[in-house]
C-alpha cells in the first residue's frame, strides 16, 4: 500500500534542520508507516526492516495486538501518577514475574532509566561502605550519567566529566580480572548477558556462571542489563535462562512493550524493599499504555509460540549467514544468539548499511565493523531469504567474493 503524505522526505529533513537539535547522525529518508516486517518511506518506497525501532519493535512494526490494546486504553485512561493503583500495571508485573525468576517490578520509560534504578538499588540494598560497581569494556548501560559513566567505552565519556564515582572496569571475559577488582567497597557485578552496542559479543561459555560464583561468594548483588536481550530476543524469554545463570537484578527495555517506550527493573522479592518509597521513581513508569502494550506483547509471544519461532528463523538466519561468511573474505566471523546477529567484518560496515538501504534493506552497524541484525521474530522464512539475498549482493559489490 503506497503513503498517501505529500510532503516529501526533503521537506521533512529541512524542518529538522530547522528545529531538531541535530544530536543524532539520520539517514536522508523520512519513513511514515509501517507493517510486520516493512516499512514506508513518504515517496512510497518500501523497505524490508531487520533492524526495527533500534530492535524494539520485536513483533514488527505496528503488531495488531499491541495496536488494539493501546487503542482499547488511550480511550480509557492515558495517565495516572504511581500515588495510584491501575491494574494493568500490577498484571503486567505478574506477567513478567511469571516468565522470569519471579519477584517485583519498578517500570520507568527506557533502558538507561531501569539501569539507573538498578545502580540505586545496589547501593541501597549492600552496607552503607559499598558504592562501587564492575562493569565491562564494551558495554553500553544508557546515556544518562550514571548509566553513562557504567559504560565502560571512552568514546562516550568524552566532554562529560567529572563522571559518576564508583564504577570500575574489567574485560569483558576476564574473570581473573573481575576477582581482582572486588574489594570489601564492592557492592555489584554489573554486565550485559551478550553485548549488543559493542559488536554483538558472547561471553565465554564459564564467564556468566562464574560471575555468579564470585557474586555468591562476595555477597554481591548480580546486576544482568536485558535492555537488548530480553522478552523474547535470544528465542528464550530472557538471556539468563538463554545462558541458565539466573541474577539478582535484571533491566528490561527495547521489546518489552512492542514498540511503545517503556521498561522494568526486576529483582526478588528478598531485594526488592531496599528501593523504599522516596529514593527512586518515574513519573511515567508503568503507565496505563505502556502497561497494556507490554501486557499484549507478552500474550502475542505465548498465543503464537514465537519463542519456538524465532528459535527457527536463528537457524536459518545461521545457515545463510554461515555460507555467505565462506564465500567471502569480507566476513570474519558470525555471532548469533536467537535473532540477535552480528557479521563481523574486515572493513567498515557503514557502507554496507548504505548499500542495503539503497536495496531496500534496512540493518545497522555498531563498533564501527559489525553489521548488526535485530530482526522481527515474526518474519517468515521467506523474508529471511529476501534479506540476506539482499546483503550477499551488497558484499558481492564491495568485493566480498
Amino acid at each position: 500500500m503506497e503513503s498517501t503524505v505529500s510532503t516529501s522526505s526533503e521537506q521533512i529533513i529541512e524542518l529538522f534542520r530547522q528545529y531538531v537539535i541535530p544530536n543524532y547522525g539520520r539517514f536522508p529518508v523520512a519513513l511514515a508507516r509501517g507493517e510486520a516486517a516493512y516499512v514506508w518511506d513518504v515517496e512510497g518506497n518500501r523497505y524490508l526492516d531487520f533492524f526495527p525501532g533500534w530492535g524494539c519493535n520485536l513483533l514488527g512494526h505496528c503488531p495488531p495486538t499491541v495496536v488494539e490494546a493501546v487503542c482499547d486504553q488511550v480511550a480509557r485512561l492515558i495517565h495516572v501518577p504511581n500515588t495510584w493503583y491501575t491494574e494493568a500495571q500490577g498484571l503486567w508485573a505478574k506477567a513478567l514475574s511469571e516468565r522470569s525468576f519471579g519477584g517485583q517490578a519498578f517500570f520507568c520509560n527506557s533502558g538507561t532509566e531501569a539501569n539507573e534504578a538498578a545502580i540505586k538499588l545496589a547501593r541501597l540494598h549492600t552496607p552503607a561502605k559499598r558504592y562501587k560497581i564492575i562493569t565491562f569494556s564494551g558495554g553500553f548501560h544508557g546515556r544518562t550519567l550514571g548509566s553513562t559513566t557504567a559504560t565502560a567505552q571512552p568514546k562516550y565519556h568524552e566532554g562529560l566529566g567529572p563522571l559518576v564515582a564508583g564504577f570500575v572496569y574489567a574485560p569483558f571475559g576476564d574473570l581473573e580480572a573481575v576477582e581482582r577488582l572486588i574489594d570489601d567497597e564492592t557492592a555489584a557485578i554489573m554486565v550485559e548477558p551478550i553485548q549488543g552496542e559493542g559488536g554483538v559479543v558472547l561471553p565465554p561459555d564459564d564467564f556468566l556462571p562464574g560471575l555468579r560464583r564470585l557474586a555468591d561468594e562476595n555477597e554481591l548483588l548480580l546486576i544482568f542489563d536485558e535492555v537488548q536481550t530480553g522478552c523474547g530476543r535470544t528465542g528464550e524469554w530472557f538471556a539468563y535462562q538463554y545462558f541458565k545463570v539466573q541474577p539478582d537484578v535484571m533491566t528490561l527495555a527495547k521489546t518489552i512493550c512492542g514498540g511503545i517506550a517503556g521498561a522494568a527493573m526486576l529483582t526478588t522479592a528478598q531485594i526488592a524493599p531496599s528501593l523504599r518509597p522516596g529514593m527512586h521513581a518515574a513519573t511515567f513508569g508503568g503507565n496505563p499504555i505502556a502497561a497494556r502494550a507490554g501486557i499484549a506483547m507478552l500474550e502475542t509471544i505465548d498465543r503464537e509460540n514465537l519463542l519456538e519461532h524465532a528459535k527457527k528463523l536463528s537457524r536459518v538466519f545461521r545457515e545463510r549467514l554461515d555460507q555467505l561468511a565462506g564465500e567471502s573474505e569480507l566476513i570474519e566471523e558470525v555471532r548469533i544468539a536467537g535473532l540477535m546477529i552480528g557479521v563481523q567484518l574486515s572493513i567498515e560496515g557503514a557502507p554496507l548499511v548504505k548499500a542495503c538501504m539503497d536495496r531496500r534493506l534496512l540493518i545497522n552497524c555498531t563498533h564501527g565493523t559489525v553489521l548488526r541484525l535485530l530482526p522481527p521474530m515474526t518474519l517468515t522464512e521467506n523474508q529471511v531469504h529476501e534479506g540476506c539475498d539482499i546483503l550477499a549482493d551488497a558484499i558481492k559489490q564491495h568485493g566480498g567474493s
